[in-house]
């Protein structure tokens, strides 16, 4: 007896049920289950809803009852025409597809239940890919779901769903060598459509003209490669120290826009992540996407219990595509070490090592999660910023549920003192971020923030690109920005060369490299405070460094470009802040709460037993040097306690001239300064006077 002839007649299936709305998806659906009908000898359901178009129309029923007579002619002959005198047909009226087609089953006695996993259209936003996922939670027959957005056809491509236990089979993947080549290919045809030859050679034109060239043939090629190349363009446009000027003002201009998904792939991605139809979390998801980007998209909708939120959706090929890429460009890199031309333009090696890191945590969701919940530990001290808030039942490495502010640009508050007051605590907020926490949001540009009216609060937006600033980098910034600040041109640059960590410094050009320091100095000196922008002159700083080969850190060039675009963001809010006013202002704080949290006991007598540790190791060292050891040649005491003496009495001497310091350049920074009382300058000097006096009687005392 042949296969089909065996299956004909199997008991328990003698009644299969497809749901079509006629599109071409749903008929791959109706084909599927007739050819399933026909092996089981099964009678073969074709179910249509008919979505009113008003819920009136359904009342008097009238146009939709005429609408239906029509679409259930078509259906009986369209049944027929696929399963013979097996074929039936039935219409339903209602707003609820999966609802419907679930009742119709039940009606029927169905006993199989085929759907297309697209196709089923609906009333309610986001229905089209939910349908069958409402129907397998809901159906009491066995749920068939056909893959009817692929190319294969037939049982493989199905994807069987069992009342209370799902079984998912599906076609095997391509392998990924095929695909890595087909790739590499697709970009070396890129490449070469659009002259890039020229980077891995000598290029036909020199000078900046032809690097100005090169660089928007980059440009374009980028955009064009997709999602990880335009990211790559975006990272590199942060990079002076890899790439010439040129390069990486054309590439600022590189746009990301993609084209937004489908809304049945949204709904997948969210399904999958949250395990649960998409209206068990939610009531409402706006169909039209607020952004779409390379790896994500984002959506507005609301909780059930009615919570107005911001979805950011993970790109269902993002990782996937990346990793390739990513694997690609590995490859490439290395290849590329051995080109003179190429390597002379930028360094790919670290190109790459700095993509992938950055790629791999914006793809992980739950990174830019923490990162908000850590920014807002950091602006907790400024009333008028905000981050928002994270929920975290409903957030995955996929996909992140977020507050929705509500509010509009940054630019759309109104004039007044909550404005300002915003403006300054922004900028403050920055200086905090890099000089104190060493976490800050590393691309601020307006359109990461935005203004909440009813709050008079500044948001910030989209954290998943974070910069982060180590301890010995942040006081070294700090010293930085004072030196600028006091005009010693000196101690500028041996600043900058201990940010390079270079020890060797006989082949770094110094007086060259401080000429050129001393020269932007000198610019910025005839200027008004309110014209100097620290941002650029952390670019323009760096520009000098590279100039004269010093390789000062990456993670220097990302903090200038930040606090150029955090400057700006102030300035667009208020005009008229004064950005050295605020650092000055902000710096002061700073240093005497550090000189008062040194001036507690507990903290004096652990840097004073830390030094004690650390003399200790010295002298130890020097005995070992010179091969002195405790005998009769060579004896050497050393007394703890008249150290620990010494020690609290040079850390008590240090911290009364530190704070005394301190005190005498709050002075002098205040006294310059229009917005402060003149109360408070001589209140500083005051202190100042005092600390100094004892100072001078503790020195006076040890003499006598």
């Amino acid at each position: 007896m042949a296969e089909g002839d065996g299956a004909r007649g199997t008991p328990g299936i003698g009644r299969v049920m497809v749901a079509t709305d006629r599109s071409e998806t749903a008929e791959r659906a109706v084909g599927w289950a007739a050819a399933f009908a026909e092996r089981y000898g099964a009678d073969l359901h074709l179910v249509q809803v008919v979505v009113p178009t008003h819920p009136a129309d359904t009342e008097h029923g009238a146009s939709e009852a005429t609408r239906a007579r029509a679409a259930a002619d078509e259906l009986g002959v369209y049944a027929r025409h696929v399963a013979g005198d097996r074929g039936h047909a039935h219409v339903v009226i209602d707003d609820d597809p999966a609802h419907a087609i679930v009742r119709a089953a039940e009606e029927q006695a169905i006993d199989v239940l085929v759907v297309g996993n697209a196709g089923m259209a609906g009333r309610k936003e986001f229905l089209l890919g939910n349908v069958p996922n409402r129907i397998s939670h809901n159906a009491r027959c066995t749920v068939i779901i056909v893959n009817t957005t692929g190319r294969g056809e037939g049982p493989h491509a199905a994807t069987m769903v069992l009342p209370r236990a799902t079984i998912r089979t599906g076609a095997v993947q391509e392998e990924t060598e095929p695909h890595l080549v087909a790739r590499g290919t697709r970009i070396a045809t890129v490449l070469a459509k659009h002259g890039l030859k020229e980077l891995f050679g000598r290029p036909d034109e020199d000078g900046a003209t032809g690097r100005r060239r090169q660089a928007k043939r980059l440009r374009a090629a980028l955009e064009e490669l997709g999602p990880t190349f335009a990211k790559l363009g975006q990272i590199l446009s942060t990079r002076p120290d890899l790439l010439p000027p040129e390069f990486i003002e054309e590439l600022a201009t590189l746009q990301d826009d993609v084209p937004p998904l489908a809304e049945e792939q949204v709904v997948r991605v969210m399904e999958q992540e949250l395990g649960v139809p998409w209206e068990d979390v939610f009531d409402h998801i706006d169909p039209r996407p607020l952004a779409a980007g390379t790896i994500a998209q984002v959506h507005r909708a609301s909780l059930a219990d009615g919570t107005k939120v911001v979805v950011k959706v993970q790109r269902p090929d993002a990782r996937e595509q990346i990793e390739q890429d990513l694997a690609l460009l590995e490859v490439f890199s290395e290849k590329a070490a051995d080109r003179p031309g190429l390597r002379h333009v930028v360094d790919m090696g670290a190109v790459v090592e700095h993509l992938s890191a950055s790629l791999h945590r914006e793809l992980d969701f739950r990174q830019e999660a923490e990162n908000i919940r850590r920014m807002g530990g950091v602006i907790t001290r400024f009333p008028r910023l905000r981050v928002p808030v994270v929920h975290a039942d409903y957030s995955t490495s996929r996909l992140l549920v977020m507050q929705d502010i509500g509010g509009g640009p940054a630019s759309s508050a109104p004039e007044g003192p909550a404005r300002r007051e915003a403006a300054r605590q922004l900028l403050e907020s920055f200086y905090q971020q890099i000089l104190v926490d060493g976490f800050f949001h590393a691309d601020p540009h307006p359109g990461n923030l935005m203004w909440q009216p009813e709050e008079e609060a500044l948001y910030f937006l989209d954290l998943g690109m974070v910069g982060e600033v180590g301890a010995e980098m942040r006081e070294q910034l700090m010293l930085l920005l004072m030196a600028f600040w006091q005009e010693d041109v000196g101690f500028l640059t041996d600043i900058t060369l201990m940010l390079t960590g270079a020890i060797d410094r006989s082949d770094l050009g110094v007086p060259a490299f401080q000429e050129e320091l001393g020269a932007l100095m000198a610019k910025n000196r005839g200027a008004s405070l309110k014209d100097i922008q620290l941002g650029p002159v952390l670019q323009e700083m760096t520009e000098i460094a590279l100039r004269h080969e010093v390789p000062l850190p990456a993670s220097l060039t990302l903090t200038g470009k930040a606090l150029a675009q955090m400057q700006l963001a102030a300035a667009e809010l208020d005009p008229t802040l004064d950005p050295f006013d605020v650092a000055g202002r902000f710096l002061m704080r700073t240093v005497i709460r550090g000189m008062g949290a040194k001036l507690d006991p507990s903290s004096l007598f652990y840097h004073s037993q830390r030094l004690k540790v650390r003399f200790l190791r010295v002298v130890e060292a020097i005995e070992r040097l010179i091969g002195a050891r405790p005998g009769q040649k060579l004896e050497v005491n050393f007394r703890a306690a008249t150290l620990e003496t010494t020690i609290r009495r040079a850390g008590r001497r240090l911290a009364l001239s530190l704070t005394a310091g301190a005190a005498i350049l709050g002075t002098a920074l205040t006294a310059v300064s229009e917005r402060v009382s003149a109360v408070v300058p001589v209140a500083f000097g005051v202190v100042g006077g005092a600390l100094t006096l004892a100072l001078l009687i503790d020195l006076i005392r040890k003499r006598g």
